[in-house]
């Protein structure tokens, strides 16, 4: 891992953009003693366009007693672009406009993601954890939901995640789903006009957590409420531990 810049925020958090391999993401710490929980926070989206939403979330974690971190994800911003995946998502669009099935489509878009993510999400745990202000246990937060399906299910390290409902979901992510045993929270806004809300009350009965919690609150995909954003805190505040209870 090498970081590129630093920069301490009016909060006192600081923020380091780094690289690890052809990866860029971005850490933001507090000082910290014992080192912090680790959030990683997932987004759909590139990570210039999405670092408004990025680093107000990131804030909230440290301000909870927690480290948070999070990469660009495959093909996104400067990374080098896939053609099947601009294919498929133009396939998508046209599909969607159209009222035609979409299945098909969302597998060849979302799956080859997941399984490019998901171990580029381990490597660079692997570095995160050796950064002397962080320590463990580890959370996930946020989306594309099906990287975090695949995360909770492969990644021991992770002991729970809150997933934002509101990306599609392949079928097959539902079996992997149920294999999940690690705590859940889960957002969803009633009226995201991108997410297909039924689906996503499928996917939440099909986790196999014991404990599991499903938000959901009237508006649409970028209509959060500031409640939400705390509830969810007192989830990983369970969970991860922190600085101060919550």
């Amino acid at each position: 891992m090498h970081f590129t810049s630093e920069n301490r925020l009016d909060d006192g958090v600081l923020e380091r953009e780094f690289t690890l391999g052809e990866i860029p993401g971005i850490l933001w710490t507090t000082p910290a003693s014992p080192p912090a929980p680790l959030i990683l926070v997932g987004h759909p989206g590139e990570l210039r366009r999405m670092y408004p939403r990025l680093v107000a979330r990131a804030r909230q974690s440290t301000t909870n007693g927690f480290a948070a971190a999070t990469i660009e994800l495959p093909w996104s911003g400067d990374r080098t672009p896939s053609a099947d995946a601009e294919q498929a998502r133009a396939d998508l669009r046209r599909a969607l406009a159209a009222g035609e099935p979409v299945d098909d489509i969302v597998d060849r878009l979302v799956l080859p993601l997941v399984d490019k993510a998901v171990p580029e999400w381990q490597t660079t745990l692997d570095a995160l954890l050796s950064v002397p202000e962080i320590s463990g246990p580890v959370g996930y937060s946020g989306g594309v939901i099906s990287i975090g399906i695949r995360l909770a299910l492969v990644e021991p390290r992770i002991v729970a995640v809150g997933l934002f409902a509101g990306s599609f979901v392949p079928r097959a992510m539902f079996d992997e789903a149920r294999r999940i045993t690690i705590p859940l929270h889960i957002l969803l806004q009633w009226d995201d006009e991108g997410n297909d809300r039924q689906l996503a009350l499928d996917l939440f009965d099909a986790f196999g957590s014991q404990e599991k919690t499903l938000q959901a609150n009237l508006g649409g995909h970028t209509g959060v409420p500031r409640f939400a954003a705390d509830d969810a805190a007192r989830f990983f505040a369970r969970h991860l531990g922190g600085r101060r209870a919550l």
